[in-house]
């Protein structure tokens, strides 16, 4: 017999197979015993015994006693040692041995001839072979057969779960379950304090817990102190604060709780029957006002008419508000004017920041004030900051109506008893209707505001007439081209019916008389009037619409002088001569030429216009080409890479044969050499494929080129002949890709031409567009602004240049910074519009070179490219 003998380890399986057989008789008899003591520590652990009265306890725990005991009798009623005739049966049926090859080990011949005895040693080997690969199995106890609804199971987890319910207090509860509690009563419970202090809810700190050792505590004042004692022996404590004592108010039997205020530092003491429990040294800590100041002196904000408040403000637990309390210097009895002060984060303890209120429209803009930072916390307390002196920021008015009541406005506010004077000024500017333009709304206005000062005698009544005053002056001011365009229409409408009539009469072969022509010529002046009064008003709404972009400058040209006067008068020798067609083309392009103006439409403008689309134009056309030189460059970093892997897989091949005609005997076999052949040839097709794909590349950028070069050429007249060579030389790559051979060199070529080209595009975009305002042509002129009465105050000739990138309303120009907050309703796109519209063509062209996409969609881009 060859290897390890079987019956070595034959003793080691069969005390296997005895352990599992023991094990297996052992659980079924201990499960009833360990389910009854289970059954009671769970009972125990969730604390249901402490319900009994105290005999009854020891009754169930020799209940289940009893029941453990008779479990354990059942159990193990009949249990033994299993025998080795037992063990080899198991390993026999573990290891499906037939014909019990154990028993015929033991076993001994009844005969003794040689035989006999030479048959049995056959049949002895035979078994012994039989039981190499014995098995003891898994024991299997058959307790699932007992217990077919697994109460064991639930009896584990109900077990776990008194565990967790327990917890620390498990030993106790098993040890009252089994002892009996015929001991003496139980003792007190330990005596217990707690104390807290919570602060005032200002202070926004936590309740702070008091240590019942006893020591130092520092506490803010007007904190609430609340005590709560419980167990012990004894009667009620007291709680005392300082000289005074408070007793404690009972909770319930054993619990006693008290509170206190806490005003001032003191010694606190819990007695009880004349013992100290605890104590505490309390020192309260006094709120402190807060302060507030300025950071540095207020004044008028360095654009706009805001106020600059720069402003600090500290306090220990917070400041919950801050104003700024404005008194009139002049009259410092009024009441003040406040102003509330935002604060970062609710309650800041420190803070600083800027404020910016406009007081622009208040009764005292203008005047001299004082201003002081009122600070308070969360207690109420007021920290008041140094007085600081300004003067309001006030509007300017242009308007001399407005102008006026704007002074009254303000002596109103010095002196609210002067309502005669007021009166009596109203009056006056009432009395001279064409100062604002015969307005019939602005003379109710200041009608309306004189009742007020006359007839209400209450303090209110001033403040009234002020806001009406304020009203009526914004609207003189910021209503005044309304009003002067609806002068200049009448005037317009009054000069086309005198011309209407002189016409008619002409074709009656009637003679106008001296007195219709010096009508005629009456409003023709009136007309002059009213368009020199409307561009004066235009200006000044300019001025306030562009306060900020554009600051106003009162020498712009606003129109030119000569060619007005030379209009009017060809309309006034036409009234002369008796002319009344010529007179209405006259006023027929003067009207045309007002309505230009005020759209901010000008030859000029229009023409730059036109230029700056052009130039546009030919940035996006550069912007494509330079997106060609990128995109040839990615193809011919491509075929760099291509060629540089087609290189190393030769330089493979080559010395992979090298190596074979060395070694004969390397050479692989039949398989190997058909797996490198199909390696090859799938390299070779995928090149081809990549190849074709870049040629389809190569063709689209070429067409790409071709639109280019017609879109230049439309726009300025000319191609640079880079582009031309540059598109030979991609047709020449085209040819090469689709061959297969390599094209780098063309492509290195188109590159080249293509960078010179663009180049060439910039130069001639620049010689024939020029490159924005730079270089761009001047105002033209120095002409003067019509007007009469110069020197006289009123209507004077503002006479105003047109500077760079200005119309002659002092507008900025579309080419202009700031020109879309010129009022215009022509929207110009941004430059950001122009970067984005140009990458959304890039991507479309990115996408029309991709010729593997659907041809429905390619055709949809051609389409897109084509129209845009």
């Amino acid at each position: 017999m060859t290897g390890r003998d079987p019956l070595a380890a034959l003793p080691r399986r069969r005390a296997l197979a005895r352990l599992a057989l023991a094990w297996e008789r052992l659980w079924p008899a201990l499960w009833p015993p360990l389910g009854v003591l289970g059954l009671f520590v769970t009972l125990s652990l969730l604390g249901l015994p402490l319900l009994l009265p105290n005999w009854a306890r020891p009754l169930l725990a020799a209940i289940f006693a009893l029941g453990f005991g008779y479990a354990a009798w059942r159990g193990f009623r009949g249990w033994a040692l299993p025998v080795e005739e037992e063990a080899d049966r198991r390993l026999e049926r573990a290891s499906g041995l037939p014909h019990r090859p154990l028993a015929a080990l033991a076993d001994r011949p009844a005969g003794g001839d040689a035989l006999s005895l030479a048959v049995w040693e056959a049949h002895r080997k035979r078994a012994a072979a039989s039981i190499r690969a014995l098995r003891v199995g898994i024991p299997r106890p058959g307790l699932a057969a007992r217990d077919p609804i697994a109460l064991r199971c639930g009896l584990g987890l109900a077990l776990l779960a008194s565990l967790f319910v327990a917890g620390p207090e498990a030993p106790e509860r098993l040890r009252r379950a089994v002892v009996p509690g015929f001991a003496l009563p139980a003792a007190p419970p330990a005596l217990r304090v707690e104390a807290w202090v919570t602060p005032p809810a200002y202070t926004g700190a936590a309740p702070l817990f008091l240590d019942p050792a006893g020591g130092n505590v520092t506490v803010p004042q007007g904190s609430r102190l609340q005590v709560a004692l419980s167990g012990g022996s004894g009667g009620a404590p007291e709680l005392q604060l300082g000289t005074n004592a408070t007793p404690f108010r009972a909770l319930d039997g054993r619990s006693w709780g008290a509170e206190a205020q806490l005003d001032q530092g003191a010694r606190l003491v819990i007695r009880r029957e004349g013992f100290e429990v605890a104590g505490w040294t309390l020192t309260v800590q006094a709120d402190q006002p807060p302060t507030a100041s300025f950071a540095e002196p207020p004044a008028r904000a360095a654009r706009g008419l805001a106020l600059r408040l720069s402003w600090r403000t500290d306090d220990d637990w917070g400041v919950a508000s801050l104003n700024a309390e404005i008194r009139l210097k002049a009259r410092p009895q009024a009441p003040a004017h406040g102003i509330e002060i935002g604060l970062p984060g609710g309650q800041p303890r420190s803070a600083r920041g800027i404020a910016g209120p406009d007081l622009s429209a208040h009764p005292w803009a203008g005047l001299e004030v004082e201003v002081v930072l009122v600070a308070r916390d969360g207690a109420g307390q007021e920290g008041r900051s140094e007085v600081a002196t300004l003067t309001l920021p006030e509007r300017s008015f242009t308007h001399p109506v407005a102008q006026a009541l704007i002074a009254l406005r303000k002596s109103l506010s010095l002196d609210p008893t002067k309502r005669v004077e007021a009166r009596q000024e109203l009056d006056r500017i009432a009395a001279a209707p064409e100062a604002f333009e015969h307005d019939t709304t602005t003379y109710l206005a200041l009608r309306s505001a004189r009742h007020r000062l006359v007839r209400d005698r209450r303090p209110e009544a001033v403040a009234e007439a002020q806001e009406i005053l304020w009203e009526t002056a914004l609207a003189l001011e910021e209503g005044r081209a309304e009003r002067t365009a609806r002068a200049l229409e009448q005037a317009r409408a009054a000069l086309r019916e005198a011309l209407e009539q002189a016409t008619r009469e002409q074709q009656e072969n009637r003679e106008q008389n001296a007195e219709q022509r010096a009508e005629t010529e009456r409003r023709i002046q009136e007309l002059r009037d009213a368009i020199r009064r409307h561009l004066e008003a235009l200006a000044e709404r300019l001025q306030r619409e562009n306060a900020e972009a554009m600051p106003f400058d009162p020498q712009n040209r606003m129109m030119d002088r000569r060619e007005l006067d030379r209009r009017m008068e060809r309309m006034r020798e036409a009234n002369r001569e008796n002319r009344p067609q010529d007179a209405q083309r006259e006023l027929a392009e003067l009207e045309e030429q007002l309505r230009a103006l005020e759209e901010g439409r000008t030859p000029r403008n229009e023409a730059e216009q036109r230029q700056r689309q052009q130039r546009e134009r030919g940035q996006q056309q550069m912007g494509v080409v330079q997106d060609m030189v990128r995109r040839q460059t990615e193809m011919m970093d491509s075929g760099h890479r291509r060629a540089d892997a087609e290189t190393q897989r030769r330089e493979a091949e080559r010395r992979a044969q090298q190596l074979q005609n060395r070694a004969p005997w390397s050479r692989p076999n039949p398989q190997q050499e058909q797996q490198a052949e199909a390696q090859r040839r799938e390299a070779d097709e995928a090149a081809r494929a990549e190849a074709s794909r870049e040629a389809r590349t190569q063709r689209a950028l070429r067409r790409a080129l071709g639109e280019v070069m017609q879109q230049f050429g439309d726009l300025t007249g000319e191609v640079p002949a880079q582009l031309g060579r540059a598109d030979q030389a991609m047709r020449e790559a085209q040819e090469a890709l689709s061959e297969g051979r390599d094209a780098r060199t063309p492509q290195q070529t188109a590159i080249r031409e293509l960078q010179e080209g663009s180049r060439q595009m910039a130069q001639q975009m620049q010689r024939q567009f020029g490159q924005g305002q730079e270089g761009e042509e001047e105002g033209e002129g120095e002409g003067e602004m019509m007007g009469e009465g110069q020197g006289e105050g009123q209507g004077q000739d503002q006479a105003q240049d047109q500077g760079p990138g200005r119309d002659p309303l002092g507008r900025r120009t579309r080419e202009a910074p700031g020109a879309q907050d010129n009022g215009s309703d022509t929207r110009v796109p941004d430059e950001a519009e122009l970067l984005r519209t140009r990458r959304i063509q890039e991507e479309l062209r990115k996408r029309g070179a991709e010729r593997g996409r659907p041809q429905e969609e390619l055709d949809y881009i051609d389409r897109l490219l084509k129209r845009f």
